[in-house]
């Protein structure tokens, strides 16, 4: 490495941040890149650690070390490089990526880890502010035409692939604008989507096409979002295009079936999120879900329901409480039991520290109001014993709520898109097919793949573009009987 000894010498440094109080105010990003001289120091902390398990800790298998060394040296192009070798997208995962590769750093296992994810997003910044990001188009054109359905990181990655190679690709998004959940899912606090526009710019470039407001397959069900305005046919698709990849969102919520759920101001959060995302980008929305004023609950610990903490915080919330079913995690994980993977431990997010009540082992029982409009929420505390859930007596207590948002996680991919294709489906509902072998990413449809959340389920914005690299390579393969995308 650059400094052999830098783990010893320097300490983590966390990227700079706007105070709670001033980024509440808006819906700007509030975080701070690295300085050239910050960067430098948080690469030398990487250790020569011999086996670098912060790569296969990585989902998109980034050479982490090598950036790292690059960066301490200020060969800021060549790291930059070194992260587009196997990520299309890193400005998209130093923003929004929790870091499984932090958790696998050699120097977490009894220090801070290094900071991978504050570094990628310093290389990227400096590949934008210096005009090193530009199209790639393909040398010759192979006369194939692949379709992507979806525009999320996995379709986006997958479509960039394919259309580098030389490819003709067709991007397919149901909403008014690319980017999928990446657009709709992510506040704009945590990521501006004049980041994926630039992308968009880049790749149309590049050759690819995209088509925005078009449903493929049959309607979805009322609860999913959708703003399409023409609807194309699964014959049709097929009749146009050699291959087709299948690449949307999990976007079927997990409800809550209690006595109230009918109220209103009861929401899914992907109901409540994306209005603000349409917002900001001056749009008009009749009906806005807000926040402002009101008793805000959040059913759901994870990041979802983070986001909402956050966005309703911004509306003006009067209280805002966060509850989840299971048991509050350790601050410190144990980890001589779980490293390098990643552990269960108490996160705060930047939203938390915005503002929340955080609560867990709480369940909800039934919610309440009058004239047809939730009042109040009647939970309980639970305990688990002998690996069943069971009611603490006597616990029951009941709060304000004037808004009641449910960010229980998402259970699959919406169903009609896969049953209009007539795709084979594993026992969650996902689109099924392999990640190896001769049928890599092939559904049992002919001609058909499906990669990120639509095959694996609900997952991070990292995995779908791995997905969506390795969908590209296969959907390359048997187009042309092989590939140099890489695997």
């Amino acid at each position: 490495m650059g400094k052999v000894t830098g783990f010893l010498e320097y300490q983590r440094l966390q990227e700079a941040s706007e105070a709670p109080e001033l980024r509440k105010k808006h819906y700007k990003e509030f975080v701070v890149h690295l300085s050239d001289a910050e960067a430098k120091i948080q690469g030398a902390r990487c250790m020569d650690c011999g086996i670098p398990f912060c790569n296969s800790g990585c989902p998109v298998n980034n050479i982490i070390p090598d950036w790292n060394d690059l960066v301490y040296n200020g060969n800021y192009k060549e790291a930059l490089d070194n992260a587009h070798s196997t990520n299309n997208f890193p400005e998209f995962t130093g923003k929004v990526c929790p870091a499984p590769c932090e958790a696998a750093c050699t120097l977490a296992f009894n220090d801070k880890a290094v900071g991978i994810k504050s570094i990628e997003h310093f290389i990227a910044a400096k590949g934008w502010e210096n005009g090193w990001i530009v199209p790639q188009p393909p040398a010759a054109k192979t006369g194939k035409k692949v379709a992507v359905v979806g525009s999320g990181p996995a379709g986006l990655a997958a479509a960039q692939q394919l259309a580098r190679v030389g490819h003709d690709v067709t991007v397919f998004e149901k909403n008014d604008r690319i980017g999928g959940l990446l657009r709709y899912g992510i506040p704009d606090f945590k990521m501006e989507k004049s980041h994926i526009d630039r992308r968009v710019e880049q790749m149309k470039a590049e050759g690819v096409t995209f088509r925005t407001g078009v449903l493929v397959g049959k309607d979805f069900p009322a609860n999913i979002t959708n703003w399409s305005k023409e609807t194309m046919s699964v014959e049709q698709i097929n009749k146009d295009f050699d291959a087709v990849v299948i690449a949307g969102g999990a976007e079927v919520p997990r409800d809550l079936p209690v006595p109230g759920r009918e109220l209103k101001g009861v929401h899914f959060a992907m109901e409540f999120l994306p209005q603000q995302n349409k917002v900001n980008a001056g749009d008009k929305v009749k009906d806005q879900i807000m926040a402002t004023g009101k008793h805000v609950v959040v059913i759901g610990g994870g990041d979802t329901g983070s986001d909402c903490v956050g966005t309703s915080n911004r509306h003006g919330a009067v209280s805002v409480a966060q509850f989840e079913l299971l048991p509050q995690p350790p601050e410190t994980e144990n980890k001589p039991l779980v490293w390098p993977y990643w552990p269960t431990k108490l996160r705060t997010s930047s939203s938390h520290e915005e503002g929340c009540e955080r609560d867990w082992a709480v369940a909800t029982k039934r919610l309440e109001g009058k004239n047809g409009k939730v009042e109040k929420l009647i939970g309980a505390r639970v305990e688990w014993k002998d690996g069943k859930m069971q009611e603490v007596p006597n616990s029951e207590f009941e709060m304000k709520a004037d808004l009641v948002l449910l960010a229980m996680g998402f259970v699959s991919p919406v169903q009609s898109v896969l049953e209009a294709f007539g795709i084979d489906k594993d026992a969650r509902g996902n689109a099924k097919a392999t990640t190896d072998g001769d049928g890599c990413y092939k559904t049992s449809v002919a001609k058909v793949f499906a990669a990120g959340d639509m095959r694996r389920g609900q997952s991070l914005v990292v995995w779908a573009i791995r997905e969506g690299r390795q969908c590209a390579r296969a959907v390359d393969e048997f187009l042309m009987g092989s590939s140099v995308l890489p695997r």
